[in-house]
Protein backbone atom coordinates (compact mmCIF):
# COMPACT_ATOMS: atom_id res chain seq x y z
CA UNK A 1 0.00 0.00 0.00
CA UNK A 2 1.98 3.07 -1.11
CA UNK A 3 -0.48 6.00 0.49
CA UNK A 4 1.21 8.85 -1.32
CA UNK A 5 0.56 6.93 -4.98
CA UNK A 6 -3.23 6.84 -3.75
CA UNK A 7 -2.96 10.52 -2.69
CA UNK A 8 -1.66 11.98 -6.21
CA UNK A 9 -4.38 10.02 -7.86
CA UNK A 10 -7.11 11.54 -6.06
CA UNK A 11 -5.56 14.51 -6.49
CA UNK A 12 -5.39 14.12 -9.71
CA UNK A 13 -9.00 13.96 -9.80
CA UNK A 14 -9.51 16.95 -8.61
CA UNK A 15 -7.63 18.53 -11.34
CA UNK A 16 -9.48 16.56 -13.97
CA UNK A 17 -12.72 18.00 -11.91
CA UNK A 18 -14.04 14.63 -10.96
CA UNK A 19 -13.79 15.31 -7.68
CA UNK A 20 -15.16 18.74 -6.11
CA UNK A 21 -13.35 20.20 -3.07
CA UNK A 22 -14.65 22.60 -1.24
CA UNK A 23 -13.45 22.54 2.42
CA UNK A 24 -11.82 20.55 4.96
CA UNK A 25 -14.70 17.85 5.17
CA UNK A 26 -15.18 17.76 1.78
CA UNK A 27 -11.68 16.65 1.00
CA UNK A 28 -11.60 14.34 4.04
CA UNK A 29 -14.68 12.41 2.84
CA UNK A 30 -14.05 12.53 -0.55
CA UNK A 31 -10.61 10.88 0.04
CA UNK A 32 -12.00 8.50 2.18
CA UNK A 33 -14.53 6.84 -0.28
CA UNK A 34 -11.66 7.08 -2.53
CA UNK A 35 -9.62 4.91 -0.19
CA UNK A 36 -12.30 2.78 0.70
CA UNK A 37 -12.85 1.65 -3.20
CA UNK A 38 -9.00 1.61 -3.61
CA UNK A 39 -7.98 -0.24 -0.40
CA UNK A 40 -11.22 -3.08 0.06
CA UNK A 41 -9.12 -5.29 2.55
CA UNK A 42 -8.12 -2.28 4.94
CA UNK A 43 -10.68 0.01 7.44
CA UNK A 44 -10.50 3.37 6.25
CA UNK A 45 -12.25 5.87 9.44
CA UNK A 46 -12.82 9.50 10.03
CA UNK A 47 -11.74 11.56 13.25
CA UNK A 48 -10.97 8.23 15.18
CA UNK A 49 -8.97 8.40 18.64
CA UNK A 50 -5.21 7.36 19.20
CA UNK A 51 -7.13 5.55 22.50
CA UNK A 52 -8.95 3.01 19.75
CA UNK A 53 -5.15 2.22 19.29
CA UNK A 54 -4.42 1.43 22.76
CA UNK A 55 -2.39 4.60 22.84
CA UNK A 56 -2.42 6.79 25.49
CA UNK A 57 -4.40 10.45 24.83
CA UNK A 58 -1.84 12.51 27.17
CA UNK A 59 0.97 11.27 24.99
CA UNK A 60 -0.33 13.37 21.65
CA UNK A 61 -0.63 16.41 20.74
CA UNK A 62 -4.02 15.85 19.31
CA UNK A 63 -6.14 13.39 20.21
CA UNK A 64 -7.60 12.21 16.58
CA UNK A 65 -6.57 10.85 13.01
CA UNK A 66 -7.96 12.51 10.66
CA UNK A 67 -8.65 9.63 8.37
CA UNK A 68 -6.53 6.35 9.36
CA UNK A 69 -5.85 3.17 7.60
CA UNK A 70 -5.57 -0.61 9.05
CA UNK A 71 -5.89 -4.13 8.72
CA UNK A 72 -8.15 -6.19 10.71
CA UNK A 73 -5.31 -6.99 13.35
CA UNK A 74 -4.06 -3.42 13.76
CA UNK A 75 -0.46 -4.47 12.74
CA UNK A 76 -0.43 -2.15 9.92
CA UNK A 77 -1.36 1.05 10.49
CA UNK A 78 -1.33 4.69 8.37
CA UNK A 79 -2.20 7.89 9.68
CA UNK A 80 -3.40 11.03 7.35
CA UNK A 81 -4.22 14.66 8.19
CA UNK A 82 -5.29 17.34 6.30
CA UNK A 83 -5.84 20.88 6.15
CA UNK A 84 -7.28 23.71 4.09
CA UNK A 85 -7.39 26.64 5.50
CA UNK A 86 -10.36 29.60 4.64
CA UNK A 87 -10.03 32.39 7.65
CA UNK A 88 -6.72 33.83 6.91
CA UNK A 89 -4.92 33.91 10.30
CA UNK A 90 -1.78 32.85 8.14
CA UNK A 91 0.76 32.24 10.55
CA UNK A 92 -1.62 30.24 13.10
CA UNK A 93 -2.51 27.66 10.37
CA UNK A 94 0.88 27.77 9.42
CA UNK A 95 2.15 26.48 13.03
CA UNK A 96 -0.94 24.45 12.45
CA UNK A 97 0.13 22.47 9.77
CA UNK A 98 3.47 22.18 11.66
CA UNK A 99 0.79 20.36 14.69
CA UNK A 100 -0.33 18.03 12.53
CA UNK A 101 3.09 17.11 11.32
CA UNK A 102 4.32 16.78 14.48
CA UNK A 103 1.14 14.18 15.56
CA UNK A 104 2.17 12.41 12.41
CA UNK A 105 5.67 12.29 13.78
CA UNK A 106 4.24 10.97 17.65
CA UNK A 107 2.30 8.28 15.42
CA UNK A 108 5.50 7.17 13.73
CA UNK A 109 7.05 6.47 16.68
CA UNK A 110 4.03 4.19 18.23
CA UNK A 111 4.52 2.15 14.94
CA UNK A 112 1.86 4.11 12.34
CA UNK A 113 4.06 4.02 8.69
CA UNK A 114 3.58 5.86 5.83
CA UNK A 115 1.63 8.98 7.82
CA UNK A 116 0.79 11.83 5.04
CA UNK A 117 0.08 15.47 5.70
CA UNK A 118 -1.85 17.23 2.55
CA UNK A 119 -2.51 20.72 2.83
CA UNK A 120 -5.08 22.61 -0.03
CA UNK A 121 -5.07 26.40 -0.34
CA UNK A 122 -7.10 28.75 -2.23
CA UNK A 123 -5.31 31.97 -1.11
CA UNK A 124 -2.02 32.90 -2.55
CA UNK A 125 -0.89 33.99 1.20
CA UNK A 126 -0.09 30.71 2.26
CA UNK A 127 2.29 30.16 -0.50
CA UNK A 128 3.61 33.81 -1.40
CA UNK A 129 4.42 37.10 -0.05
CA UNK A 130 7.45 37.88 2.41
CA UNK A 131 9.17 35.78 4.05
CA UNK A 132 10.92 37.03 7.00
CA UNK A 133 14.00 34.91 8.15
CA UNK A 134 13.08 33.53 11.48
CA UNK A 135 9.38 33.54 10.96
CA UNK A 136 7.12 30.87 10.08
CA UNK A 137 6.33 32.24 6.76
CA UNK A 138 9.58 30.98 5.54
CA UNK A 139 8.48 27.42 6.18
CA UNK A 140 5.77 27.55 3.80
CA UNK A 141 6.84 30.31 0.89
CA UNK A 142 10.69 29.94 0.23
CA UNK A 143 10.96 25.84 0.33
CA UNK A 144 13.19 25.83 3.69
CA UNK A 145 12.78 22.82 5.38
CA UNK A 146 10.02 22.63 8.57
CA UNK A 147 12.27 20.87 11.01
CA UNK A 148 13.31 21.42 14.56
CA UNK A 149 11.70 24.09 17.34
CA UNK A 150 9.12 26.22 15.74
CA UNK A 151 7.73 28.71 18.15
CA UNK A 152 3.99 29.57 18.02
CA UNK A 153 4.00 32.78 15.81
CA UNK A 154 1.38 34.52 17.76
CA UNK A 155 -0.66 35.68 21.01
CA UNK A 156 0.89 34.12 24.43
CA UNK A 157 3.81 32.32 22.06
CA UNK A 158 3.18 30.19 24.70
CA UNK A 159 3.76 26.97 22.63
CA UNK A 160 6.64 25.58 20.56
CA UNK A 161 6.86 22.21 18.44
CA UNK A 162 10.24 20.30 17.85
CA UNK A 163 9.66 18.67 14.71
CA UNK A 164 12.39 16.12 14.65
CA UNK A 165 12.33 14.90 10.65
CA UNK A 166 12.59 17.58 7.90
CA UNK A 167 9.81 18.30 5.47
CA UNK A 168 9.45 20.92 2.46
CA UNK A 169 6.41 22.11 1.68
CA UNK A 170 6.60 22.24 -1.51
CA UNK A 171 3.32 23.69 -3.70
CA UNK A 172 1.99 22.18 -6.62
CA UNK A 173 -0.51 24.32 -8.82
CA UNK A 174 -4.61 22.01 -8.57
CA UNK A 175 -5.94 25.33 -11.00
CA UNK A 176 -5.37 28.94 -10.80
CA UNK A 177 -6.51 29.74 -7.34
CA UNK A 178 -5.56 26.53 -5.66
CA UNK A 179 -2.58 24.66 -4.87
CA UNK A 180 -1.28 22.17 -2.01
CA UNK A 181 1.57 20.31 -0.60
CA UNK A 182 2.53 16.86 0.49
CA UNK A 183 4.58 15.94 3.51
CA UNK A 184 5.37 12.04 4.14
CA UNK A 185 5.98 11.17 7.48
CA UNK A 186 7.33 7.36 7.40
Amino acid sequence: MNITELICEFIQKIIRKEIEIYNEASIQYELAIFLRNKLPDYKIQLERNVSYFGLVKSDFIKKEMDIVIFNNDKTSKTAIEIKFPTNGQYPEQMFSFCKDIKFLEQLKSKGFSDNTFICFADDSNFWSGNAEENSIYRLFRKLEPITGLIQKPTGHKDEQLNITGSYVANWQRINNLMRYFIVRVF
